[in-house]
């Protein structure tokens, strides 16, 4: 079974159903409901949404949304090693360095994104949402 990390900006797709984004993102998920994929997504991310989200939704709503989702996915944290690889590496994001580590701690084979660039010192392999679902 293929265990997928999740980056921020697929989950924001999800639970903003951006339109252009959305059905992609809607599939994959899919999968993971019907247990052919295993989706990890870091507690970093949880924040991030939230606090994204709520400046388009009611907090109640994002809240809400954050509870039923995290019931797709495992949830995983990040301790001092990971900060530490994050601040030496040369992510140009910092945010990205520590979901990068995050994934490679937690083994996860391949990353899904949006922003491919971000992950291109990546040694996973990296995929859109709708280039993975090509692949199954």
């Amino acid at each position: 079974m293929n265990k997928l990390f999740i980056d921020t900006n697929i989950v924001i797709d999800l639970l903003s159903q951006r339109t252009e984004f959305y059905k992609a993102t809607q599939d994959l998920f899919t999968y993971a409901i019907d247990n052919q994929i295993k989706l990890t997504v870091s507690t970093l991310t949880f924040a991030n949404t939230h606090y994204i989200l709520k400046d388009q939704l009611k907090i109640s709503k994002v809240r809400s949304s954050l509870r039923k989702f995290k019931t797709l996915v495992d949830v995983a944290s990040f301790d001092d090693k990971i900060l530490e690889r994050a601040l030496e590496e040369e992510f140009k994001d910092f945010e990205d360095g520590i979901q990068y580590y995050i994934a490679i701690e937690n083994n996860c084979e391949s990353i899904i994104t949006r922003n491919k660039k971000d992950f291109n010192k990546s040694s996973i392999p990296v995929f859109s949402a709708s280039e993975f679902m090509k692949l199954l």
